[in-house]
């Protein structure tokens, strides 16, 4: 995977209508099957499991970094396209650990 074509990747995985049936379904299947064509109409051809794999992979190297950043006194980590991903995941309670503590 290219740089660009991780960026077109996130640019379609971060589409409000994907964001919105990722939120409600519990089976993503036929929603990573609706990225792959996606992909294809930027002129990429990866299936399925290549959009799914990726986006795991991406998904996991973003939670890995916040969760590095969550340490107080911890040195600041980052992954490739973390800004990209904090916009886009940065709220998702998919990738955010839920919090007990009310806000004062």
């Amino acid at each position: 995977w290219s740089a660009q074509e991780v960026m077109d990747l996130i640019a379609v995985w971060g589409e409000e209508c994907v964001q919105a049936e990722l939120r409600s379904s519990r089976r993503n299947a036929d929603i990573y099957a609706k990225i792959s064509p996606g992909m294809g109409e930027k002129g990429y051809t990866r299936d399925t499991q290549q959009c799914r794999v990726k986006i795991k992979e991406l998904r996991q190297a973003y939670q890995k970094a916040r969760a590095a950043n969550s340490h107080s006194g911890a040195k600041p980590h980052t992954c490739w396209f973390y800004n990209e991903l904090h916009a886009m995941l940065g709220g998702d309670p998919t990738s955010t650990p839920t919090s007990n503590v009310e806000p004062l």
